[in-house]
């Protein structure tokens, strides 16, 4: 009898603690607000299906000879990066340079030494709090004689987070400075071992501690089976994980622009895919830092010689790197960073 009493006592304290922490989590979710709306939209409106795709046919193309880690082909990507920020006078992230140079030695023997790209737009508020938004450059090269051009993967995370980039640098020359600071990374060697992020998480350009978040790009361009017949979606991978209030952020700010269908079928825990931890954001989530993954799902060209430039839905890869823009814009101005899920 004083066993199931002892029990009874159990359970209702945690009922009740079950209980707190659903109340905890409705008010989080009901208290988020958008309040840039109207800029949010003007700013995502620069972003174009016409400069994603004259930027991706080059990134893209033979001339880049795939993009393989330590090849000229990825140093021309890289070359290619610095020129784009240049161009928009978006500022080195480092000291005078746009590279993170990677050594060989960090890398797979026989690789060569690398770069990770890193551009950077300081806040007006709190300059020391850091958005990350990050893809990765390189795919893989040239096999069999035989170019794998990586128009998807990721030429298309690459070539969004150029027009998220341009798209805040435009605001912030018409005075809307993000309050906190954004880094542009593009990183090296994914394909290899996430030894690009790897090589930023151990060599930071800022505290990772003040990172409030990882918005990672990886593979935005294509359709895949599952939604052959309603492309109107994006993969969501991670956004609950470290933070509940990421992810219902990504919600709110998608249900009040673009409506596309989120979906979260490969953020199970139980995913044999995996995915949660073959791309970049993986590392900073290591870190304790909220991330999401934003990603179309796997197609019949991944990882082929034909995942080409002219097989990219460009306007279905405006929408979501507005999508993406809008979600940044939010996340950079609003008052608080997202609360982690230990915090509730």
């Amino acid at each position: 009898m004083k066993s199931f009493l002892i029990l009874s006592a159990f359970a209702l304290v945690g009922s009740c603690a079950t209980t707190k922490y659903s109340t905890k989590i409705k008010n989080l979710k009901n208290s988020i607000t958008i309040n840039d709306s109207i800029l949010i939209a003007k700013y995502a409106n620069t972003i174009t299906a016409k400069e994603l795709k004259e930027n991706l046919y080059q990134f893209a193309s033979k001339d880049f000879e795939g993009r393989k880690t330590g090849q000229e082909g990825q140093r021309k990507a890289t070359r290619f990066l610095k020129a784009y920020y240049e161009k928009e006078h978006i500022s080195p992230a480092l000291t005078s340079s746009y590279f993170q140079h990677v050594p060989s030695q960090f890398l797979p023997e026989g690789t060569g030494k690398s770069e990770n790209v890193l551009a950077y737009i300081k806040g007006s508020e709190k300059p020391e709090e850091l958005l990350i938004i990050s893809g990765h450059l390189d795919h893989l090269g040239v096999k069999n004689d035989t170019i794998h051009f990586g128009a998807d993967d990721n030429g298309s995370g690459s070539m969004a987070i150029l027009e998220i980039a341009q798209a805040f640098k435009l605001a912030e020359r018409d005075g809307y400075r993000p309050k906190r600071s954004i880094l542009f990374l593009h990183l090296t060697a994914e394909e290899i071992g996430l030894y690009g992020s790897n090589y930023y998480i151990e060599n930071p350009a800022f505290p990772l501690e003040n990172t409030i978040a990882n918005l990672n790009i990886d593979m935005i361009g294509r359709i895949d089976k599952k939604h052959s017949n309603t492309p109107d979606y994006i993969y969501l991978i991670g956004s609950d994980r470290i933070s509940k209030e990421l992810h219902y952020i990504s919600e709110k700010v998608n249900k009040t622009f673009y409506n596309l269908e989120l979906d979260y079928t490969y953020n199970a825990e139980d995913d044999p895919n995996h995915y949660y931890y073959r791309s970049d954001h993986y590392n900073f989530a290591q870190q304790d830092i909220p991330v999401i993954f934003y990603f179309n799902g796997e197609h019949n060209d991944y990882h082929k010689p034909t995942d080409t430039p002219d097989k990219i839905n460009y306007n279905l890869l405006q929408k979501r790197t507005q999508l993406i823009f809008a979600t940044a814009w939010q996340l950079a101005n609003q008052e608080n960073r997202p609360i982690h899920n230990v915090a509730l």
